[in-house]
């Protein structure tokens, strides 16, 4: 029965159901049949703890903070400086974007978001420049999926709550790997202009900046406050100041006075931004509450029991079981997005993780690795498509695939150099907190 339930869950999501009600009428129906009226019990307990969960409560306070800096029209503001100060290199305004975009990712965490946001913006001034069209599309594709990586990252938040796992030893462990991957996106970008620099030209002297007092005054005006606001809020959750939901709600105020300072802020913007958290906040927690009524029926049946044997009878060594669970992570990532990995398939793969003396704190930054993955590989990559819903007409969707397939490369690069060297993401958690990465 326990086969049955998921199977038929997968069949429901191929047809389009709406997943969260999926998950919670399979559970509570399976579950009326395994364990009688204790399933309403079970449900009701789920979805009070989940409302009352004090990880899940920096949830929608991180989505305001992002909606807002999303509505304040900071980055352009953002992106003119960074290029500004990036006009003398290879590539300026490719890296300029990936610049912008991680830093604009750790305010927002939102890939369509960012995407978008950065498709109107850089997308449409690199072509003007006569920027290759592969490059500008890779660039602005990869980039925008960094949220889901670098802190403070909402995917983190929902691995943390689903695993057991602390949200702030996550965002330490993930710190490295995050600067590491948008490190290897810039050096790619300028290795490729070096061997052939008619991939980006460079920018005329009117598009420069005129003196280096230009650059720091564009600079402290637009990248210094956002980055004193997210360094802070970082700073105070790794440091051990503040917990992630405090610092959430710290982040949420900056980010309501800089929307204020910069005189972007008002009544309609802010109750879109209200509006897009709340609808974001519930979709989140109705997920956690039918995943959980789905995976304790789904056990309780025995299909956990099915999948753990399953697999302990392969026989795998370590590696071998991370190359099948990543496998699967980049498969499922095609259909479905990443909310629903986390909390519907990843509490399958969770218990098999002290069999294989696996970290869950590495197992975590790695899965944030292998997502990027899901958003940037065809046929079913949501970034590309983000990307050419407001890219010029005569951008084709198989030229912007064709220009993230070197990121794509380069992410799984990543993850093997991740894999090779887990101190990239362990270190800082052990050295700040000590012991244990668990």
């Amino acid at each position: 029965m326990g086969v049955i339930m998921l199977a038929l869950f997968v069949g429901l999501l191929l047809l389009g159901f709406p997943i969260a009600f999926t998950l919670m009428a399979l559970g509570v129906g399976f579950g009326y049949y395994a364990m009688g009226d204790t399933v309403f019990q079970l449900f009701v307990q789920r979805t009070y703890s989940v409302m009352s969960s004090d990880v899940l409560i920096s949830v929608p306070l991180f989505l305001f903070m992002g909606y807002l800096v999303e509505r304040a029209n900071i980055l352009d503001r953002l992106f003119k400086s960074i290029q500004l100060a990036a006009g003398g290199l290879p590539g300026s305004l490719a890296l300029a974007t990936l610049a912008t975009c991680a830093l604009f990712a750790t305010a927002t965490g939102i890939v369509g978001a960012v995407v978008t946001l950065m498709g109107l913006l850089a997308f449409p001034a690199m072509l003007r420049a006569g920027y290759d069209t592969r490059l500008s599309a890779g660039v602005v594709c990869a980039g925008g999926c960094l949220g889901i990586l670098i802190p403070p990252s909402v995917m983190l938040i929902l691995y943390g709550a689903t695993a057991g796992v602390s949200v702030v030893k996550l965002y330490a462990a993930a710190f490295f790997p995050g600067l590491m991957l948008a490190t290897l996106y810039m050096a790619y970008v300028i290795i490729r202009v070096l061997l052939n620099p008619s991939l980006a030209p460079k920018l005329p002297p009117s598009e420069r900046a005129s003196s280096y007092f230009a650059v720091l005054w564009a600079l402290a005006t637009s990248f210094l406050p956002l980055a004193l606001l997210i360094s802070g809020v970082l700073g105070a959750i790794i440091g051990g100041y503040a917990t992630p939901s405090e610092a959430a709600a710290v982040g949420a105020m900056g980010a309501f006075l800089l929307a204020v300072a910069y005189r972007q802020l008002t009544f309609e913007k802010l109750r879109e931004s209200v509006y897009l958290t709340a609808r974001a906040s519930a979709m989140v927690c109705w997920l956690f509450v039918g995943s959980f009524v789905f995976s304790a029926v789904f056990a309780y049946l025995g299909g956990q029991s099915v999948v753990e044997n399953f697999i302990i009878g392969l026989d795998l060594t370590p590696i071998q079981f991370l190359i099948l669970t990543q496998i699967i992570i980049f498969v499922l990532g095609w259909p479905l997005e990443w909310t629903e990995i986390i909390v519907i398939f990843l509490p399958i793969f969770l218990p098999l993780l002290s069999h294989f003396n696996i970290d869950p704190l590495f197992f975590g930054i790695l899965v944030a690795l292998n997502i990027q993955t899901s958003f940037l590989s065809p046929p079913v990559a949501m970034a590309p498509f983000y990307l050419k819903g407001v890219a010029p007409k005569h951008v084709s969707i198989n030229e912007i695939f064709a220009g993230v397939m070197p990121f794509l490369f380069i992410v799984i690069f990543s993850m093997a150099l991740y894999y090779a060297f887990p101190a990239i993401g362990l270190w800082l958690p052990n050295y700040m907190y000590g012991g244990g990465a668990q």
